[in-house]
């Protein structure tokens, strides 16, 4: 099963992840363009402050099986594609009744205005795994401008593989890390032994009767 996989301890929060979305699901798919268009495209993910300072968290639909939003949805807008096993919002299909959204356990459904009706409506929008250009053997546009790795492609298990290897050496690098410091005497602490010694040393003199 491929699929995308967050390392939350690497994003930046640079939000570059939003802006290739929103104009991958544009009418242009040009970025110099798809701020202009009417109905202006949203981003599928979004880029969420992270539990601790100075900490972002890439937030995006992780297509549940079962998912609760199929389960609920009253005119079948929420499906499952067949070939990638994602999930997928019809625009057509949905009533924006916002049931979807009222259970999904991850909040990453919104409603914008979708150009699919006349006049332009409200619909469900969410994250789609980029299908299409999976099926080109391309990857989510997400992925793609990703330059610090927190978001990646690839099968589940080998991406979770490649994570805990990576934590593991983080791990071990730390452990080495700290036992050299412990080996190590710290600076304050080295410069009152140093005084302790040359007082010793004096005193040493005078009780000797040394000038």
């Amino acid at each position: 099963m491929k699929t995308v996989f967050v390392n939350p301890e690497r994003c930046i929060g640079c939000r570059q992840c939003e802006f290739a979305c929103a104009v991958a699901h544009s009418q242009s798919h040009d970025p110099a363009a798809a701020p202009f268009e009417t109905p202006r495209p949203h981003s599928r993910i979004h880029v969420d402050a992270g539990t601790a300072y100075n900490t972002s968290f890439p937030n995006k639909c992780r297509h549940c099986d079962p998912a609760p939003c199929v389960e609920v949805c009253p005119t079948g807008a929420m499906h499952r594609d067949s070939d990638f096993g994602v999930v997928l919002a019809d625009g057509h299909k949905c009533i924006a009744c916002a049931m979807c959204a009222m259970v999904c356990p991850f909040d990453v459904i919104t409603f914008h205005t979708a150009a699919n009706g006349a006049p332009p409506r409200v619909v469900a929008t969410k994250c789609d795994g980029c299908v299409e250009r999976v099926r080109a053997a391309g990857t989510p546009a997400c992925v793609d401008t990703c330059k610090v790795d927190a978001l990646v492609f690839g099968e589940l298990n080998e991406l979770i593989a490649a994570g805990c290897a990576r934590e593991s050496s983080e791990m071990l690098s730390s452990a080495a890390a700290a036992v050299s410091l412990a080996e190590r005497e710290p600076d304050g602490v080295a410069g009152w032994r140093a005084w302790g010694a040359s007082a010793a040393h004096v005193n040493e003199e005078v009780r000797h009767g040394k000038p």
